[in-house]
């Protein structure tokens, strides 16, 4: 069984730092690219980050120079470092992982459970 496991989320003061980490387990053959989404209710998710195997990445506008989003290829993880923290940024943030877990298919999305992170300001 394949699930993306986050954690690092939680409150924090605006210009504040938290840093989410996502991890790829079970039965997986290779990790394609990797991203973090964010989510308000009532708002359209949006895109927040994104890194390619080979490390190549970009951000959402409004992130850019705050966030750094990485991975660690050996552990099958991402990270989302988030710097600067502003209230505007509070959302329900989500990994996605493109995984290849069959030799027949190529990747398919795999999406974490969520994580909370609240900036107060």
């Amino acid at each position: 069984q394949v699930q993306l496991v986050e954690s690092g989320g939680g409150l924090v003061q605006a210009g504040g730092s938290l840093r989410l980490s996502c991890a790829a387990s079970g039965s997986i053959l290779r990790v394609n690219a990797m991203c973090w989404y964010r989510q308000v209710p009532g708002k359209q998710r949006e895109l927040v980050a994104t890194i390619t195997k080979s490390g190549s990445t970009n951000y959402l506008d409004s992130v850019k120079g705050r966030f750094t989003i990485s991975r660690d290829n050996a552990k099958n993880t991402v990270y989302l470092q988030m710097n600067s923290l502003k209230p505007e940024d509070t959302a329900v943030y989500y990994c996605v992982a493109a995984l290849v877990v069959n030799l027949y298919y190529s990747d398919v999305d795999y999406w974490g459970q969520g994580t909370q992170v609240t900036v107060s300001s």
